[in-house]
């Protein structure tokens, strides 16, 4: 009964079907099985399947949305159960990200990191047009090993520069690793501002950060 179902969850968002999701999720709960199981047998799996047919050029950048949708809304229905149980998931790092100032792009740095967080990472999404002492105050805040800075425009990309630079004026730039993305950026200007990497797309991202955070 209980691999049926956490079988169902994963198919529910490899197939697209966020409502689906949410529901099986309920019905998992009322069968009393663990939240930390429906998580990491059920949605973390459904989440690695469409990453990989998203890489693989099977899946586009909607199915991802969908799929990174449902599972956000399940993790509402799981997060006061595992805080009623006092469970945490087992955290792969603590990320804080957002689009820099003069940027209100939102797509791209919400799918980032609503796979981060699919993905065990506990991410702290601050929006977008984020003042650049705001992500430092944040990094500090909660102890971040990750930074992600989304830039869409060609006039903002100079901001990520200026948020590495007042990390490191502030003394914590060993202390996150930072990764840019966004349209106009690349391998070359990650490189010649300091950055720690870049990735293309939601998916790259989680196996950059990974790779960072060995």
């Amino acid at each position: 009964m209980s691999n049926t179902l956490l079988a169902k969850i994963t198919a529910s968002l490899v197939e697209g079907e966020p409502d689906e999701t949410v529901a099986l999720t309920r019905q998992a709960l009322e069968a009393h099985l663990e939240p930390l199981t429906i998580i990491n047998d059920g949605l973390v799996l459904g989440m690695n399947i469409v990453g990989e047919k998203y890489q693989s050029g099977e899946y586009f950048l909607p199915h991802l949305i969908i799929a990174a949708n449902g599972m956000q809304q399940a993790m509402a229905l799981l997060d006061p159960e595992l805080k009623a149980r006092q469970q945490a998931l087992a955290r792969a790092g603590t990320m804080v990200i957002g689009s820099v100032a003069g940027d209100i792009h939102e797509i791209g740095k919400t799918l980032v990191g609503t796979m981060m967080s699919a993905a065990g990472f506990e991410v702290h999404d601050l929006g977008v047009d984020v003042p650049t002492e705001t992500f430092v105050n944040k990094v500090n805040e909660t102890g971040a090993n990750l930074l992600g800075l989304s830039a869409l425009l060609t006039t903002t990309m100079a901001v990520q520069r200026e948020v590495i630079e007042a990390l490191e004026e502030a003394g914590i730039r060993d202390r996150v690793k930072v990764i840019v993305g966004g349209a106009p950026v690349s391998h070359e200007w990650a490189d010649s501002i300091g950055a720690d990497g870049y990735a293309e797309d939601a998916v790259g991202a989680i196996e950059l950060a990974r790779r960072l955070l060995g």
